[in-house]
């Protein structure tokens, strides 16, 4: 009777493992991702998956890391992510899945026994049914910037390690393919490597991953046709063939490419600089802020922010950042509020009535000193994508039209005022 009950939930194991998803809560799982967990689970080779956001890959891969934890209890994965808090989100998310009634009852009919954390942390779950000697635990979580040496796993697995700043900084590429080249050191003989994650760049660390299987918005069939008219009108083509057909085209119109961004060691050099504030008063603009400084070597530091927010619920965050950055006047146009925002901010302030078409403004003050610009480690990186993607029938426009119109109204001949005579 056990031998059967054994094979019934291995069966289950191996054939429909998505159950383990939906009778955790994960309703939304199709079959499609059946063969998913199927290939983490029961491939002995290294694996690449590639699917579109919004695909529940990463909910599958939380899925399957639960079931090797209980399965393999010989072991031990090392789970790499691009940001600590994304580690610490996948790790409690498997630790709850361990925790559920179906993992339990896979552990009752195979050991004997139910699965009981021993260890459960933000980066560490170690469980009673580790069946090794060795001292680390069954699943370890880390950053990508996280120090990896001295540990060794039998699985390495990679989410979304290739993210928005690889797509908008070439620094960030290489050291996302130095770390991924790291981590050959600490896999054990006979071990492999599970990749997952959506293309962001040509040139991104997947031109590394070996026995790439993609999975585009077409073939899922995760996204109904009108979900996926809406996100195509929602970002440029270029950024919509990567993140959902997994293909790269050139963006013929796009403007401005390869951003520099500095380092974190060159922040004060925007200090006793000038602001701007592209608006919003709802709607789907957001609002925009840029501070920038322009030195005599020619190199101008911006700082620049974006939030999908009424100016309202904003203003004191950039206010904050506005000090954070000694920026002294901030500029405000007059077009859309008739000078509201302009009695609401901190002096010093300027405003001016906005006369020039913004393409041409953009086209012409941002562009012509586009390799001048050297972003401060802090901006916004959706800030910088919305100036990547800008083009001339761009739907958001709202930070290089920020930006813009600081380079124009700080290159008039304009008596500026300092932070510290105003704030």
């Amino acid at each position: 009777m056990i031998a059967s009950q054994e094979r019934q939930w291995l069966d289950l194991v191996k054939e429909q493992p998505i159950a383990f998803g939906i009778e955790s809560g994960f309703e939304d799982l199709k079959p499609i991702h059946n063969e998913w967990i199927k290939s983490f689970l029961l491939s002995r080779d290294d694996l690449t998956l590639q699917a579109h956001r919004g695909s529940y890959k990463t909910t599958c891969l939380s899925i399957a890391m639960a079931l090797m934890t209980v399965i393999y209890p010989k072991e031990n994965i090392i789970f790499l992510r691009k940001a600590d808090d994304d580690v610490k989100e996948i790790l409690t998310q498997t630790a709850k899945l361990l925790q559920s009634e179906i993992y339990q009852s896979l552990s009752l009919v195979l050991y004997n026994q139910p699965v009981i954390l021993e260890k459960e942390s933000a980066y560490e779950i170690d469980t009673n049914l580790k069946a090794t000697s060795r001292g680390t635990a069954q699943l370890i979580g880390v950053g990508s910037k996280a120090s990896l040496t001295g540990k060794h796993a039998d699985i390495v697995i990679t989410d979304d390690i290739i993210n928005i700043d690889d797509r908008i900084s070439k620094a960030h590429r290489e050291r996302t393919k130095y770390t991924y080249q790291e981590l050959q050191n600490i896999k054990n003989r006979g071990g492999r490597f599970i990749n997952t994650g959506t293309p962001w760049h040509k040139e991104d660390a997947f031109t590394l991953m070996p026995n790439v299987q993609q999975y585009d918005c077409y073939s899922t069939g995760l996204i109904t046709d009108d979900e996926l008219q809406q996100i195509r009108g929602s970002m440029s083509p270029s950024l919509f063939a990567a993140n959902y057909e997994l293909k790269h085209i050139a963006d013929v119109d796009s403007m401005f490419t390869s951003p520099i961004i500095d380092d974190g060691t060159n922040t004060d050099k925007i200090y006793d600089g000038a602001a701007h504030i592209d608006a919003s008063y709802g709607g789907e603009d957001g609002t925009a802020f840029t501070v920038l400084k322009e030195h005599d070597d020619g190199h101008i530091y911006v700082y620049g922010d974006l939030r999908s927010s009424h100016i309202d619920d904003v203003l004191d965050i950039f206010e904050h950042k506005r000090m954070q950055y000694r920026a002294g006047t901030l500029f405000t146009e007059t077009n859309a509020d008739k000078g509201y925002l302009s009695k609401k901010i901190k002096r010093p302030a300027k405003t001016y009535h906005e006369k020039m078409n913004k393409y041409i403004k953009i086209s012409t003050y941002l562009r012509e000193n586009w390799d001048r610009i050297i972003f401060i480690n802090d901006t916004n990186r959706e800030y910088i994508n919305q100036i990547l993607d800008y083009t001339e029938n761009a739907e958001h426009d709202d930070a290089p039209d920020s930006l813009a119109s600081l380079l124009r109204e700080t290159s008039k001949k304009t008596q500026l005022k300092l932070f510290q005579h105003g704030l």
